[in-house]
Formats: C-alpha cells, sequence, structure tokens
C-alpha cells in the first residue's frame, strides 16, 4: 500500500462576517497517498483556496483534523512548523513569485536556506531539475528575460528543490496560453510522478483536472469525489 502522506479529516472553515458566521468549508475529507494526484474543481468562491491553505498549514481550520506525515502540524510552535512546511510541502501558485533580483538559480535555491544554505547538493539538485525542465541555457537570466512559461517552470523546481512529500498548487497554468499551458502541466506532472510527491492541484481547468488520478468538486462546502473530464 502507499504510504498516506495527507490526511484530513472533517475540515470546517468558518468566517466571521456582517451577516454572521460564513461557513466556508463543512466537513472535508481528504486522503492523498505518495505518488498520488488530485484536482480539486469547482466555481469561484467555493473556497478552494481556502482548503488548499489549511493543507498546505498557512490557514487553521475551525474544526477538523490535519495529519501530514503522520504528523499534525498545528501541534507545532510558530518556528517549528515554518520549518516543517519548508521541508515537507512545496507551493506552486498562478502567480510565480519570482524575485526579480534573483536569477533563475537563485530563485529555486531560496527554500534551501532553511535547510542549510546553498550548498553543493542542493545546488546540484536545482542544476538538475532546471535543466530538466529545459532551462539549463537560462538559469543565470532574470524573471524579466524568461518568458511566462519559463518563469513558472522555475517556480515548479523551486517547490521541488527540497524534496517535498506533499505539493499544492492553486491554478499552476491559469496565467498561460493554452499551448504552453499543456506544456508546463505535462512536466510538473511528469516531475511529480518521478519524485513520487503526493500532488493536490486546484483549479477550473478541465483539462488539467483530467490529467489527475483522481479529481474532486468542491461546492457549498462539500468535497465530492467525481469522474475526470475526458481530455479533448
Amino acid at each position: 500500500m502507499p504510504s498516506i502522506v495527507l490526511d484530513a479529516q472533517a475540515i470546517v472553515r468558518e468566517f466571521a462576517g456582517p451577516a454572521g458566521t460564513l461557513r466556508v468549508l463543512d466537513g472535508v475529507s481528504l486522503e492523498v497517498a505518495a505518488g498520488d494526484s488530485v484536482a480539486v474543481t469547482g466555481p469561484s468562491g467555493s473556497g478552494k483556496s481556502t482548503l488548499l491553505h489549511i493543507l498546505g498549514t498557512l490557514d487553521r481550520p475551525t474544526e477538523g483534523k490535519l495529519r501530514i506525515l503522520d504528523q499534525d502540524p498545528f501541534e507545532l510552535g510558530q518556528r517549528d512548523l515554518a520549518r516543517f512546511r519548508n521541508r515537507h510541502i512545496g507551493f506552486v501558485f498562478q502567480e510565480h513569485y519570482l524575485l526579480p533580483q534573483c536569477t533563475a538559480l537563485e530563485n529555486v535555491l531560496v527554500p534551501t536556506i532553511v535547510s542549510g544554505g546553498q550548498g553543493g547538493s542542493f545546488r546540484e539538485r536545482a542544476t538538475s531539475l532546471l535543466r530538466r525542465v529545459g532551462l539549463g541555457e537560462r538559469m543565470d537570466h532574470l524573471p524579466a528575460e524568461l518568458s511566462g512559461g519559463e518563469r513558472q517552470r522555475v517556480a515548479i523546481v523551486r517547490a521541488l528543490v527540497n524534496r517535498p512529500e506533499l505539493v499544492l498548487a492553486d491554478e499552476p497554468t491559469g496565467n498561460l496560453d493554452p499551448d504552453t499551458a499543456d506544456d508546463v502541466a505535462d512536466l510538473f506532472i511528469e516531475l511529480c510522478r518521478d519524485e513520487r510527491v503526493a500532488l493536490i492541484v486546484v483549479t477550473h481547468n478541465l483539462d488539467l483536472a483530467a490529467r489527475m488520478n483522481r479529481c474532486f468538486r468542491l461546492q457549498g462546502g462539500k468535497l465530492n469525489e467525481c469522474p475526470p473530464q475526458p481530455t479533448a
């Protein structure tokens, strides 16, 4: 049996508002194993990003339990939680959030600073991954000198450089043209599969969702599994 990387049970997230309490997530449960890939779809405002933030330990649930690698991350103090997140979770967002003054290679190495700095082993891995995604000749370029697809490839490599067990992505191809989005999605999924990473992607893109092993729809605070949409 594949090892369970993430186990979320009955997650509730409520927000206080002028009209009263708004329950965005209403008992969401999800289990993801190493090497598994999961898409979460749903209408705008359904709570997809809220769910991703909780699974990534960036936000705390109002109720429910989350275990990552059999650890309750919310039992950790703030500093230890930050270390845990840095070591075990990689993030890819719709915006690449690259540092404009740093080269592609330097941007990839940013998460390794907490893990011991820009040592030889980190640099070798970063260089190898950049070559893997076709940026071997571009790693010394600044973000402004890269195309949108190249910048997102750098962001993907940055998410993987620390060898995390879990990668969370929020519309990772949302800012790319369709052809570039397909190329980046294929690379992303292939890398995560080869690294045996548990991958969770929230997206409106049904073609991207169809590339995952499993697909869920979040609506009305509930998460229900659905068959992936066929690719065109």
